[in-house]
């Protein structure tokens, strides 16, 4: 930490990294400011000095909107810094790259560290994941500034409640203690989802996935008066640790293996396995798939989602939304790490390509199909967010194929359109869980009968909630739409174009296709497959009798947040945003093929 401060251009580098532990700190201090003093210890003096942590809490720093304000202003911030370091004018026109070696020191390129030393790499990649890390949590930061549930009125003890003004101090210092959890464990989220994006050692990447799964693990559980966030919290939290527990196992016969867990580099993780033919050593095999093993947990792909849906139910909406965003582009981000990086040699990809291939074939089938049968929203959206892991499996099998056939042109296309995906389905996916968390502040939204009538009762909601759904399912001219048409295109684009031959007539050139070119076929019918139930909600939302005809609630906050994902959701699916944001993750694609 002394190297790390000493420095003045690695203080530069990690500046969004400081800033959320300064969040971090203002959020466990400024609750607890108040009018405290301590006496000096002079005899016959009673001479007192303040020293402000404890006492009688000032009347703003009880407020139960502090801690949602420190979050929000610290992730703005942080995800602010990490644009603009990737910026100049015009915008998105370079790429900055700084390497922070094991000892503190950043330098302005990987020239120089010693060949184990590197720790961190800052790029376009790194940097493009953050913003969208840290987007994600503000969105759902800022969702939860109404109210959340905190002691009931009637269990404050009877002796307690003698005074009206005591009865509120009481409750608003109960408001007040739970927001500063929460958005503590928001912050320690974000925290350990940017060392993953910045890792170049697997077990840094490790350590950073962690302090993200299990600040998730007790955010899912946090609402712990519903017994369905206790119960989804708990199966998500065993789940969790066991593919952990089989990931770390995986990381020490990786260890075994190599002798460093170090990515790139001569003695990396990536040489190694380059150098080791055509003929896999079994230490590296196995350790790579228990890794496999760990990520499909993190991405929900099918069969290791089981406890996803039930995780999502029980969660506060804005907290399941950012599972289905901010924490599936993580899982990714390690996959990508890890097969594109250090797996990608021609003699490696074989080993993989099969086994995505299938897990992205069994993921999106699973969830449209799971999806089809829900009548929860909450636990509809989670099946859907099965299926979209499933698309961006059969986009990771492409590169694989890419990797033996093609060039790194395609492959880094293919790169780019992931990354699009991940960056826009945070409008629209965690824009539907916002829309939920609206309905449900009235003790609705867990059925879809709560949806009935829902235009009649808020039509702004009920358009941002439409436009979300065509979004998901793939309709132009929204967000979704260009990022299905990216994934599918480079999945064509690397098995049509490097394996298709049309020498012998066209029975003979489909045969000569390769298999993965299915993959985006299946995209497409489980595309169409999904219009169903999104439109089903759609269709009760506009054509069915509502209910009740009381207005949802007022909550400014959330409602400012699903009308900025509504205007991301259609400004990122045409137009100079979309082109905009193409150019970015182009950069960012091309930052993770320079490490591999």
């Amino acid at each position: 930490m002394s190297s790390l401060l000493a420095d003045p251009l690695t203080a530069k580098v990690l500046l969004p990294e400081f800033t959320l532990v300064v969040g971090m700190v203002l959020m466990m201090l400024v609750p607890n400011l108040g009018d405290a003093t301590f006496r000096l210890p002079i005899p016959n003096t009673n001479v007192r000095l303040p020293y402000f942590l404890g006492g009688k809490r000032f009347g703003w720093s009880s407020s139960p909107r502090v801690p949602g304000i420190i979050s929000v202003t610290t992730l703005m911030f942080a995800a602010a810094l990490a644009l603009i370091s990737q910026t100049k004018s015009p915008m998105f026109d370079v790429d900055n790259v700084w390497c922070i070696a094991a000892d503190g020191v950043a330098y302005a390129s990987c020239l120089g560290i010693p060949d184990d030393g590197l720790m961190l790499r800052v790029d376009g990649f790194s940097r493009l994941l953050e913003v969208l890390f840290f987007g994600a949590l503000m969105l759902a930061a800022t969702a939860s500034w109404y109210r959340l549930p905190a002691t009931p009125h009637n269990l404050i003890h009877a002796d307690e409640l003698r005074e009206p003004h005591e009865s509120r101090r009481i409750q608003m210092l109960l408001d007040n203690r739970r927001q500063v959890d929460f958005h503590l464990l928001v912050l320690m989220t974000a925290f350990g989802m940017a060392f993953v994006a910045l890792a170049a050692d697997l077990f840094l990447l490790f350590v950073g996935l962690e302090l993200a799964a299990l600040s998730s693990y007790v955010l899912v559980s946090f609402l712990k008066e519903n017994k369905s966030a206790t119960e989804g919290g708990v199966k998500y939290f065993i789940v969790g640790s066991v593919s952990s527990a089989v990931g770390l196992y995986g990381l020490s016969l990786l260890y075994l293996w190599n002798g460093s867990l170090q990515i790139s580099g001569v003695n990396g993780l990536a040489g190694a396995w380059a150098g080791m033919g055509d003929v896999l050593d079994p230490l590296a095999l196995f350790g790579l798939s228990f890794l496999l093993v760990a990520i499909a947990f993190k991405v929900s792909a099918a069969p290791f989602h089981l406890a996803t849906p039930d995780a999502y139910t029980g969660a506060a909406s804005p907290v399941a939304g950012v599972l289905a965003t901010a924490s599936k582009a993580m899982g990714f981000v390690v996959l990508l790490r890890i097969l594109v990086t250090i797996a990608m040699p021609e003699q490696g990809s074989a080993f993989w390509v099969g086994v995505i291939g299938l897990l992205a074939a069994v993921t999106m089938t699973w969830g449209n199909f799971a999806a089809l049968s829900s009548s929860n929203p909450k636990r509809m959206l989670a099946y859907s967010s099965v299926a979209h892991a499933g698309y961006l499996l059969a986009a990771v099998a492409a590169i694989g194929v890419n990797s033996v056939y093609g060039t790194h042109v395609v492959a880094e296309l293919i790169v780019a359109a992931m990354l699009f995906h991940l960056v826009v389905l945070v409008t629209f996916k965690l824009g539907s869980f916002l829309v939920i968390a609206l309905v449900e502040i009235d003790g609705e939204g867990s059925d879809i009968r709560d949806f009935h009538g829902l235009a009649r009762r808020d039509p702004i909601i009920a358009l941002a909630l439409f436009v979300f759904m065509l979004s998901l399912a793939g309709v132009p001219p929204f967000a979704g739409f260009l990022s299905k048409l990216l994934m599918v295109s480079g999945i064509v684009d690397a098995t049509v174009h490097n394996t298709m031959t049309f020498d012998d007539g066209l029975l003979a050139a489909m045969g000569s296709l390769h298999w993965v070119f299915w993959l985006a076929v299946l995209v497409f019918l489980n595309s169409a497959l999904s219009l169903f139930y999104y439109l089903r909600l759609g269709w009760v939302m506009f054509f069915e009798a509502p209910p009740t005809r009381a207005p949802l609630a007022p909550a400014p906050f959330l409602r400012l947040a699903i009308v900025f994902c509504m205007i991301g959701a259609v400004a990122f699916g045409f137009g100079p945003f979309a082109d905009q944001l193409i150019v970015l993750v182009s950069n960012a694609a091309e930052s993770l093929f320079e490490l591999a």
